[in-house]
């Protein structure tokens, strides 16, 4: 869990810097691009299961609906401060379960509907509309959550006919030509200086997801969310470190207030 919340936080310094001299959109095609070279080490193990095609067509659109989030997400990573891009993300279990629901036909719970309502009061708390001016990335970054519990769900369909390695190396070959499209339409020069951030930006965004697979391999849910939360407040201190952002008190109380909703229907479903 260390190295996953060290992951996510490198991925997201290396975005914003790659984002000062690239587009956002060059940011999602490098970024990619460092996992082709990650997941080339891997090829001969994979290829006999990629060259079935197994669900095709969902995997195409689990990864546009997760290419799109990273769009979302990194927009929001350059615009607003790290600790509140984190802290409107972990709205993500509310759409997971919402998804879950809607497309596989899991129970809504009791619980997990009054975890909705705790993550809408979060959500308030953060952005705080009617006092000053509401910025549209906290949307954005609102929106990636969804697109993230969405690909989330789709991934679990997925896992009923492809191994977890086939599925990272369907997001890879999936998301490169995507993220070569998009970034073709607005191209800018790239200099060897952007290198380094490329790879800490695309190694940082495989380790994370890594890492957190096998966390919760090991560990409870319930174990992992509480500790997982800890990014927000290392996010704040990256943020005040390296970027002088000030720490915003709301941002921690709007978390904390997702991340117990969150707890509180994990424990809930546990004990029934």
């Amino acid at each position: 869990m260390a190295l996953s919340m060290s992951s996510f936080i490198a991925m997201s310094v290396g975005s914003r810097e790659l984002a000062a001299a690239l587009s956002i959109r060059q940011v999602l095609f490098f970024r990619a691009l460092v996992g082709l070279f990650v997941i080339a080490l891997f090829i001969r193990r994979l290829w006999p299961e990629i060259r079935h095609l197994r669900q095709f067509r969902m995997h195409v659109l689990r990864n546009a609906v997760h290419f799109t989030a990273q769009y979302f997400w990194t927009i929001g990573v350059v615009v607003l401060p790290l600790a509140s891009v984190f802290a409107l993300e972990f709205t993500m279990p509310i759409w997971v379960a919402f998804f879950a629901w809607a497309l596989l036909g899991e129970r809504l719970t009791r619980a997990r509907l009054l975890a909705t309502l705790g993550g809408f009061i979060g959500v308030l708390v953060i952005v705080r509309p009617g006092i000053g001016i509401v910025d549209p990335a906290a949307g954005l970054v609102l929106l990636a959550a969804m697109g993230y519990g969405l690909s989330l769900v789709l991934v679990k369909r997925l896992t009923r006919e492809n191994s977890p390695g086939a599925i990272v190396a369907w997001m890879i070959l999936i998301q490169l030509p995507l993220g070569l499209i998009a970034a073709l339409t607005d191209w800018r020069p790239v200099h060897v200086s952007d290198i380094p951030w490329m790879v800490v930006a695309g190694a940082g965004a495989l380790s994370a997801h890594y890492c957190m697979a096998q966390a919760l391999r090991r560990l409870d849910a319930s174990i992992v969310m509480p500790v997982d939360f800890l990014r927000v407040p290392l996010a704040a201190l990256v943020g005040y470190l390296v970027y002088a952002e000030l720490i915003d008190i709301w941002v921690f109380l709007g978390g904390a207030i997702i991340l117990l909703s969150n707890l509180q229907a994990l424990r809930a479903e546990r004990r029934s």
